[in-house]
């Protein structure tokens, strides 16, 4: 039954990196429609009030505005600098030799182009522009407008991707924070039912899915950067591996990668790592040498590692991409005899002759080294669907063994409806803190669009919102939580949603 280099490359691309290098990377994400503030309320702080104006002005919902722009940058200008692909702003505006969204915003808008990459409230007026005009272009009349879900191929468009797969995980990506909800900057949004109307990308390759994956790190994706951008080679024979460069991007996860397949990049890395949940993207094979270390007998020795973020925002460093990071370098180091210590993994400052300050002052190298050799103390439990005692669901759900994509021998599914009815995990948590939760879930476009996630947190339940039509054979972050110590329900599935499909309970796991 069925119930989703800065890099060293070859001197006669040596001046065309250096003038690109200079550019930085891509994403954006969508929202809801603002009010009004009641009469008396406290005036908003200047980014959500920018946030409100420019959605108001354009119709464009100001949740979706609010996910595109922490998807990009975390609501971070970066005093007006480029990422590595030449995005500019909180909403990264890009102009780059192939991309000219900048150039077209600052049409749209009237403002000059050198407003809307130092102003932060001109820069989201041109997004918000920018993004009215590619819904226009699709068709999306004022009613369709106001459907957050009805965006879905207007937000893959603005990631200016090379690829619709890279199109569709930049544009799951916003959707995946419309569920979640987030708080940054003075500036918010709820976690909400959202159907994303995928439309001709339903069909597209889904890349968060580990189905997807032939890399060299069984635990990855494979995403093959541009030949353009790396030389081909047949490492360790040719030459030793003998490091690990730890980079960061200076731009998005989505975007990074979509960079690395633009032939005028002239940059790559081995991975790329992202920064909500530690997923792992490889680019380039572990034999070909990656323009990555600014240095070529570097490149031609290392294996190069990006993670998602800015060097100088530490809220992308989270708990998770160490993790993933770590997890990655470690059966790098294994497999190729490297002595896991700082000597033989080290950040891009430390190439010779590097002039890149990553991975910077917000870098925590003893947490990431602990987690690399195996010395920081870490707890972690994970809870199937079938564990005896800790899982607890009503007659009402079935057991599938449809989907491949399962956990363990099966999984429940149910209707939705407008009841809870919810399926529980119970697990031991050993002291109050801070945990992430992570969930796994067979994907199916007949699962759920909005798959309700409830988490009994110290501060009263919290749910966030998921789409399991896609994503799915793999652990995926739904955040971090402040927990009680104890034995009890933890996490739970609802039924209770507006979203269409099957809900599915499978697996959680929950860790520090």
């Amino acid at each position: 039954m069925r119930p989703p280099g800065r890099r060293s490359i070859p001197a006669a691309n040596r001046l065309l990196a250096a003038a690109l290098l200079a550019l930085g990377s891509l994403l954006a994400l969508t929202a809801a429609p603002a009010s009004a503030a009641p009469p008396g309320a406290p005036a908003e702080p200047a980014l959500a009030a920018a946030f409100a104006r420019a959605a108001a002005a354009h119709d464009v919902p100001r949740d979706l505005l609010v996910a595109l722009a922490y998807a990009e940058t975390h609501l971070d200008g970066h005093a007006g600098k480029p990422s590595a692909s030449g995005g500019y702003g909180v909403m990264h505006l890009v102009s780059n030799p192939t991309t000219h969204t900048l150039e077209r915003a600052a049409e749209l808008t009237g403002r000059p182009a050198a407003a809307l990459r130092s102003d932060t409230a001109a820069n989201i007026d041109g997004a918000a522009a920018l993004l009215r005009s590619y819904a226009e272009e699709a068709g999306l009349d004022e009613t369709a407008r106001k459907d957050a879900g009805r965006w879905y191929p207007t937000v893959a468009r603005y990631g200016n991707a090379t690829t619709p797969e890279v199109a569709r995980l930049y544009a799951d990506t916003v959707y995946e924070l419309l569920g979640r909800g987030l708080r940054a900057a003075g500036v918010s949004i709820a976690p909400r039912e959202v159907t994303a109307d995928r439309g001709a990308y339903a069909r597209t390759l889904d890349l968060n899915a580990q189905a997807a994956a032939a890399p060299d790190y069984p635990s990855g994706t494979w995403v093959a950067a541009s030949s353009s951008n790396y030389t081909a080679s047949s490492r360790p024979s040719a030459y030793a591996i003998d490091r690990v460069v730890i980079h960061i991007t200076q731009g998005s996860y989505a975007g990074t990668i979509s960079w690395f397949q633009n032939p005028s990049a002239q940059v790559s890395a081995h991975y790329v790592v992202r920064s909500s949940d530690g997923a792992v993207t490889q680019m380039v094979r572990e034999k070909d040498i990656a323009w990555h270390a600014g240095n070529w007998s570097y490149n031609t020795r290392s294996i190069g590692i990006e993670h998602e973020g800015y060097v100088t925002d530490a809220s992308w460093y989270t708990d998770a991409m160490y993790r993933g990071s770590a997890a990655l370098t470690r059966y790098i180091c294994d497999k190729y005899g490297i002595p896991k210590d700082r000597a033989h993994i080290i950040g891009h400052s430390e190439v010779p002759g590097a002039t890149h300050t990553d991975p910077g002052p917000y870098w925590d190298w003893n947490k990431y080294m602990g987690y690399v050799t195996g010395g920081a103390t870490t707890w972690s439990a994970t809870v199937d669907n079938a564990t005896a005692g800790a899982f607890t669901a009503s007659a009402n759900w079935g057991v599938s063994t449809y989907s491949s994509q399962r956990y363990g021998a099966d999984y429940r599914y149910a209707g939705p409806l407008s009841a809870s009815d919810p399926a529980w995990y119970q697990a031991s948590i050993p002291s109050a803190g801070t945990y992430r939760v992570e969930v796994w879930y067979p994907a199916d476009p007949g699962y759920n669009s909005s798959a309700p996630y409830i988490v009994a947190a110290s501060g009263g339940n919290q749910t966030v919102y998921v789409d399991q039509r896609s994503g799915g054979g793999g652990w995926r972050s739904i955040g971090t939580f402040s927990l009680n110590a104890g034995t009890y329900n933890v996490v739970a599935v609802s039924r209770w949603t507006g979203g269409t499909g099957y809900v599915v309970a499978d697996a959680v796991r929950i860790s520090r």
